[in-house]
């Protein structure tokens, strides 16, 4: 399934053709089904292809073949601004996508959390706003995302083994009187399935998944769109803007190729899909004199809202030993505390979700900057550690955003993107709660003892480009579409409009799938 030949190529004037920008969970899963349509789309990805037997088991050379590391600048009083200014996120920079890093876990957001706005009030400080479309009406794509991506405990697909981090983390939750902590739904085959392994529990995930075990646009929906004949992937593609006709539609994607050079892909249609760093720093590199603003920023909220989750970790050191990095990267989650109880401090609700670093992920991430007896000791008891992650649902706000730091530059020319994050109180006092939780559950487990992480550079990025009911409080509709302009749509984690407490790759894939289909009713209709 790793054959990327294009069987298909189409002409740089050829104005019939969806182009899709990125070809992570949004934009790879899009432009395969448009394909499945027979709809023409050429993928324009800026990074390179690796196919899975070049993935690499050891963290910083691969950090180094996957990752995002284009010119990026922070500001803010978030901790990222002072311990990684240079990179607010960890995503990849491949052929892919991040669906190529991310560990795997597969829920769906909780109706209630679909109304934030509703269910939690009036929060000040925060911008937030129920989505346009509801739980109920996702249902139907969730199932068949799930089924698509193979997740367990879905379609009787059974769950994962739990290995030894696993294990420490049920004692642990069930001596504190936990209930949901199971090995989860995970999107990685725990059989055989669909022409992809099961998962052999070698572990390090985040490196990529050399079995293919873990479903990736990069080697599932990738391939299928270039067989129907109706996709061309172009890697090493960085797309530099979006070109608009009198009338106000886009017309075109100017793009720099593997050689550097310049070129201009004519379109039908144009969907961005480069997360929540990259679309918005496109749509507003897109500035015109028609749209002094950027792209489909009326509004003035492209940009705006960025949220990312909590992103804080525990760990605990036993007396035994654990070999955390044994088996999946993340191999259970407790849910107990994802309901909305404000009783607790705080509104939204958050996982605990097992996490496993190497060793060398482990002491930069640890503690940055610290040195001394206790940073060695922690390292001493590397072998006998447990980890989790917390994953809790972060507050949008108006400060929070992404917009063009026009003193750096990338190595084209353009703007880096700056991103400004204040945490708000809600956040801090989740943060705070599950810190204390999370110690909690390390020590009933028996943990000699326990470590607070601090926030690391996210995975989980959303909520910049945002859907709204309404044209002035977002971006995009229901749909993905934008506002403005009626061939442009958002087709990654941009377009939530709050960020729930689940990791977000299944409802990338969920609206991705709805939004093919509304792309093709709408050409069918002759409205783009």
């Amino acid at each position: 399934m790793d054959n990327h030949g294009n069987v298909k190529n189409f002409s740089l004037d050829d104005d019939n053709v969806v182009v899709v920008i990125g070809s992570g969970a949004g934009g790879g899963t899009l432009a395969a089904e448009l394909a499945k349509k027979k709809i023409d789309v050429v993928v324009l990805e800026a990074g390179k292809l690796n196919k899975r037997t070049s993935f690499i088991p050891d963290e910083w050379p691969s950090f180094h073949q996957l990752a995002w590391l284009d010119e990026r600048t922070t500001s803010g009083s978030w901790r990222i601004a002072r311990d990684f200014p240079n990179l607010p996120a960890w995503i990849c920079k491949t052929v892919g996508g991040t669906s190529v890093h991310w560990a795997g876990a597969a829920l769906r957001i909780q109706p209630h959390e679909f109304k934030a706005r509703t269910t939690y009030g009036d929060l000040p400080g925060a911008t937030l706003l129920d989505w346009p479309v509801t739980r109920e009406e996702l249902d139907p794509y969730y199932t068949r995302a799930e089924d698509k991506m193979g997740v367990t405990r879905t379609h009787d697909i059974p769950g994962l083994p739990g290995n030894n981090n696993f294990k420490v983390m049920y004692d642990g939750a069930m001596k504190v009187g936990y209930k949901k902590c199971s090995t989860g739904r995970m999107a990685i085959n725990s059989e055989t399935r669909d022409g992809r392994s099961h998962c052999y529990q070698r572990g390090f995930c985040f490196q990529g998944c050399i079995f293919g075990a873990k479903w990736s646009t990069l080697y599932v929906e990738i391939p299928q769109g270039q067989a129907t004949g109706h996709m061309e992937l172009r890697p090493e593609c960085h797309a530099a803007r979006i070109e608009h006709d009198q009338t106000g539609k886009v017309t075109a994607v100017v793009y720099f190729d593997a050689s550097g050079k310049l070129q201009r892909q004519k379109a039908r249609a144009v969907a961005v899909a480069g997360n929540s760093i990259e679309t918005p720093r496109l749509l507003l590199l897109s500035e015109s004199a028609k749209y002094p603003a950027g792209l489909a920023n009326s509004s003035d909220q492209v940009g705006r809202n960025y949220m990312r989750h909590l992103t804080a970790s525990v760990y605990g050191a036993f007396p035994k030993q654990v070999d955390m990095f044994k088996g999946t990267t993340m191999a259970g989650i407790i849910a107990d505390e994802d309901a909305f109880n404000p009783s607790r401090g705080f509104v939204g609700g958050y996982h605990m979700e097992t996490i496993s670093l190497g060793l060398s992920f482990y002491a930069a991430f640890l503690n940055p900057g610290a040195w001394g007896k206790a940073f060695a000791e922690a390292m001493d008891a590397y072998n006998h550690t447990a980890g989790m992650w917390i994953v809790g649902e972060d507050m949008p706000q108006a400060t929070n955003r992404v917009t063009l730091n026009h003193d750096v530059k990338d190595q084209f020319g353009l703007a880096a993107p700056n991103v400004n994050v204040d945490d708000h109180p809600n956040d801090i006092a989740m943060r705070e709660y599950a810190f204390q939780h999370g110690e909690a559950v390390y020590m009933a487990a028996g943990a000699d003892k326990t470590y607070r992480v601090p926030p690391y550079p996210s995975t989980h990025n959303l909520g910049t480009c945002r859907m709204s009911e309404k044209p002035e409080d977002g971006v995009c509709n229901r749909y993905g579409q934008t506002h403005d302009i009626p061939n442009l749509f958002i087709s990654d984690g941009s377009q939530f409009t709050t960020g729930a407490s689940e990791n977000p790759t299944l409802t990338i894939v969920t609206l991705a799938l709805r939004q093919a289909d509304y792309i093709s009713q709408q050409m069918q209709a002759h409205v783009i």
